[in-house]
């Protein structure tokens, strides 16, 4: 896993339609029941504006361009299949993704303490809707608050759970912080307290453990190789262009690799993350009714 890159050297990766395309494909998009396209990302040589960071902004900084991508060709794609959306990806027809084979679904919530995606609630009933199992995730700022306070943010905005055998546990996303200094300014100790109140104040909101998504790199440099979240929380493994990815300290595997930063679904316009669940869909079923 590399190291991480310095702020200067940060590179956001392009997600969504391109805005040079936008005008050309929206006829299309509309004519299969896909909404307008979001505006482009920042390009990389311009910061991301607070509560606009995705799952994997982070990643890309830390990652690099090098590895953003991941030939699809070359990586598993078969087996239970999904992706991870925020507003970056304009509308979305859900149809067409189920259709694509995408079994499962992440979407942006919040971020913060007073972020909410603009497309989450089109893409939680969307995905319902259109028979996928589906969840949703909150962007980590360590920086901003503590982690109990972004626990009932995020449980209060989306971030809930039915036993409905359709909404998966939620997802604390807490990755290379894409707006600044990589461990978002704690130390290793404060770090842990921070997930560990996060964690404490999720189950409590909503009976489940919440599945943290990070890197190997970034968990092992920004929690001191802590190994107190493997016993509690699934792992969702962000690690592009490899066949093997590397698992952070102290979960003995992962449930949710996301290997690609670049992948195409019918549906959506433009680049979308890709990820493969580590089992059948009986199991992913399981992890949604909480009877895994």
């Amino acid at each position: 896993m590399p190291t991480f890159s310095s702020p200067t050297h940060r590179l956001i990766r392009s997600k969504g339609a391109r805005l040079s395309g936008v005008l050309a494909t929206s006829a299309a998009l509309l004519a299969t029941g896909v909404g307008p396209a979001a505006a482009a990302p920042p390009s990389p040589d311009q910061p991301i504006r607070s509560g606009q960071a995705w799952m994997g902004s982070g990643t890309r900084v830390e990652q690099g361009a090098a590895a953003s991508g991941g030939d699809l060709s070359v990586l598993d794609t078969s087996g239970v299949q999904g992706i991870d959306v925020s507003h970056w990806q304009g509308g979305i027809n859900w149809t067409s993704v189920k259709s694509a084979g995408i079994d499962f679904a992440y979407m942006k919530a919040t971020e913060g303490t007073s972020f909410k995606d603009a497309s989450f609630n089109a893409n939680y009933t969307g995905s319902y809707n259109a028979g996928l199992i589906r969840g949703a995730y909150h962007f980590a700022r360590p920086d901003v608050s503590n982690g109990a306070t972004q626990a009932n943010y995020f449980a209060g905005n989306g971030g809930g759970w039915s036993q409905d055998g359709k909404t998966l546990p939620g997802v604390l996303d807490i990755e290379h912080n894409p707006y600044g200094s990589a461990c978002y300014g704690l130390s290793t100790t404060q770090m842990r307290t921070w997930i560990n109140d996060f964690y404490n104040t999720y189950k409590a909101r909503t009976t489940r453990d919440v599945v943290i998504y990070t890197t190997a790199s970034w968990w092992n440099t920004c929690t001191g190789n802590w190994t107190g979240m493997g016993a509690k929380s699934p792992l969702w493994v962000a690690h592009w262009g490899t066949a093997n990815p590397s698992i952070p300290s102290g979960f003995p595997t992962w449930t949710v690799w996301q290997y690609s930063a670049t992948g195409r679904v019918s549906g959506i316009a433009g680049d979308v993350d890709r990820n493969k669940f580590n089992g059948s869909a009986d199991r992913l079923l399981a992890l949604a009714n909480n009877t895994a």
